[in-house]
């Protein structure tokens, strides 16, 4: 590997870096062409979000690239530009407009888009990402203007090789798709969930420097169940119930191998939002043929046990030592719980199956006991305990006694003043993790929780919370964000050209965010490092990530690098305007 050369350039097939503007091995102070094989007008370089610059072409490039006459007199800095945009940005109230004004800026000044989100990603992060990003896929047909991605519907079926081909880009390294089954807690939005892999992999290169053009957003339309959807005029998917069993299965598997064929070996394939039953059996089916990635199962793990790791500087002890307690048994709360009982047996040498003892689930019914066992799906299996059958959260906290209580249910409100209460009753510290998303679903509120634990709560959340001040002391909530890990884990995964994605991997990125949280974060309650600091985090995760590929001989860009950390920073995508002379 050399300086950005992350894989092979020989073949695009297995999925090479490099690019026909040569912009990957040329300096930031070096000049390159704009132009492909034969010289397009300024007035289409323009219109190139890739390229264009917009205000910023100096006088000298207008003259190059005929240019004069097409922009006003005047030059304007990229810093000027970002200042103005932020300007724009922040004079909408509405969420939503504030994204479609970002999306629109992606779609016409990459370069600028990316500068803004990665100088203000705290601000920003809640427009392209969640909690926004859920009210766009549910107003995406009637806000859509231009294609971002690709769909895959069952239109293309036995033909989806050739629909990969339409793509512009050779190389693709990256892929999030889903199926629109599950978005975030508002459920089954079909075609409309494309907004999820557009925001992922605009934070896969904001947050964890992978070029743009190595992003591929997909969405698989098998149709939706939601009846409002079909009866919208505005609908931009297959109008008609769900597809299941044999057909989806089919369209599912031949996608999975036509990106194989065209993509290669390594290409890392994310998994969003899809529903309980597909999400879990994709990634069983898959993850020993292919380079796959479950971000609400995985990723959100390892978000939370990093969370976990952190906290126990405040908590004390270690995590054999507490008792968790899931509301919310889907992919989220088992994923969830199977990495910290991974964690566990790292840490004890026990069987895993032992270390799962301390950790309980409540779902829909109550309790997940051992006498529900021949009902229950079989990811839920392994967490069926012997204990009377408990109905209602409230009951199971009364029970059970943990000392960390985790919402992934999806449902909003769940975690009562009475349960805060009981929380804070027998723990002299609880550790409340209200994790649904988008913030309307969020089992509690911070505020709720500090006061109803008189202060003494540590709480983190999917979606963002404001610092909340109770007696005279400002609290910070911890957002247990996926976009803390995937981005980096990515990072890592195409540096080290790792062929499989390995348990371990997960816990190396885990324990690596988990050591960016400092005193001084503590001091205020933190269980998360700011993400004003989210690109070095990500450069800190690849590099871990990508060890731990070397180390279990899963990598195939050899020789490993001396400095891992100092290869992801110089192979991170910067948002520089480029000299186009």
């Amino acid at each position: 590997m050399k300086n950005c050369d992350l894989v092979d350039n020989k073949s695009a097939i297995v999925g090479g870096v490099g690019d026909m503007y040569s912009e990957d091995s040329a300096t930031l102070d070096q000049p390159i062409s704009p132009w492909t094989i034969s010289v397009a007008s300024g007035y289409s370089l323009m219109r190139d979000p890739r390229y264009n610059k917009g205000l910023a072409f100096t006088e000298k490039e207008r003259d190059a690239h005929y240019l004069r006459g097409l922009l006003p007199p005047v030059v304007l800095s990229q810093e000027l530009q970002e200042k103005k945009m932020m300007n724009l940005i922040r004079q909408y109230e509405v969420p939503l407009h504030r994204y479609i004004a970002m999306i629109g800026l992606q779609e016409t000044n990459e370069r600028l888009f990316y500068k803004l989100l990665i100088d203000n990603v705290e601000e920003l992060l809640p427009v392209v990402y969640t909690p926004t990003v859920g009210e766009a896929c549910q107003k995406y047909g009637s806000i859509f203007k231009h294609s971002q991605g690709l769909y895959i519907s069952l239109k293309e079926k036995g033909k989806i090789l050739e629909t990969l081909k339409n793509w512009p880009e050779r190389t693709v390294q990256v892929i999030v798709v889903t199926d629109g089954e599950r978005i975030l807690g508002l459920g089954d939005l079909g075609c409309q969930g494309m907004g999820i892999p557009v925001g992922k992999l605009a934070l896969y290169t904001a947050l964890g420097g992978v070029r743009p053009s190595l992003c591929l957003p997909i969405t698989i339309d098998v149709g939706t169940n939601n009846e409002k959807l079909l009866n919208d005029e505005f609908y931009i998917g297959l109008r008609q119930k769900r597809a299941t069993g044999k057909e989806y299965d089919e369209l599912l598997q031949e996608f999975m191998y036509a990106v194989k064929q065209n993509y290669g070996e390594k290409v890392l394939i994310q998994f969003e939002d899809f529903a309980n039953h597909n999400a879990f059996e994709l990634l069983a089916r898959y993850s020993s043929s292919h380079l796959v990635f479950n971000d609400d199962i995985q990723g959100t793990a390892a978000v939370v046990l990093a969370g976990l790791l952190s906290a126990l500087r405040l908590l004390g002890g270690t995590l054999a030592d507490h008792t968790f307690l899931f509301l919310g048994a889907g992919e989220a709360g088992t994923g969830i719980a199977d990495l910290i009982a991974l964690e566990i047996s790292e840490q004890n040498g026990k069987p895993i199956e032992e270390n799962r003892k301390n950790i309980w689930l409540v779902d829909s019914k109550g309790l997940i006991v051992s006498s529900r066992k021949e009902s229950l799906q079989d990811f839920k299996k392994p967490w069926a305990h012997e204990h009377e059958p408990i109905t209602g959260l409230i009951n199971a906290v009364k029970a059970i006694k943990p000392t960390i209580l985790i919402g992934t249910s999806g449902v909003g409100k769940q975690f009562t003043k009475e349960i805060v209460e009981d929380m804070a009753s027998f723990n002299k510290t609880p550790l409340i993790m209200a994790l649904s998303n988008p913030t309307s679903q969020a089992e509690c509120t911070a505020e709720e929780a500090y006061t109803w634990s008189e202060g003494r709560a540590i709480f983190a959340s999917g979606s963002p919370f404001d610092p909340f001040e109770y007696e005279g002391k400002t609290f910070v909530p911890g957002q247990a964000n996926n976009a803390y890990i995937f981005p980096g884990f990515g990072l890592g995964v195409i540096m080290a050209g790792s062929i499989r994605v390995h348990n371990g991997m997960l816990l190396a990125a885990s324990k690596a965010l988990a050591s960016q949280v400092t005193e001084e974060h503590y001091e205020k309650g933190m269980i998360y490092p700011p993400l004003t600091n989210i690109r070095k985090i990500s450069a800190n995760i690849a590099a871990e990530v990508a060890a731990k590929a070397y180390e279990l001989g899963l990598a195939s860009h050899l020789p490993q690098p001396e400095d891992l950390v100092e290869s992801a920073e110089k192979c991170m995508y910067s948002p520089v305007y480029r000299s186009y002379l």
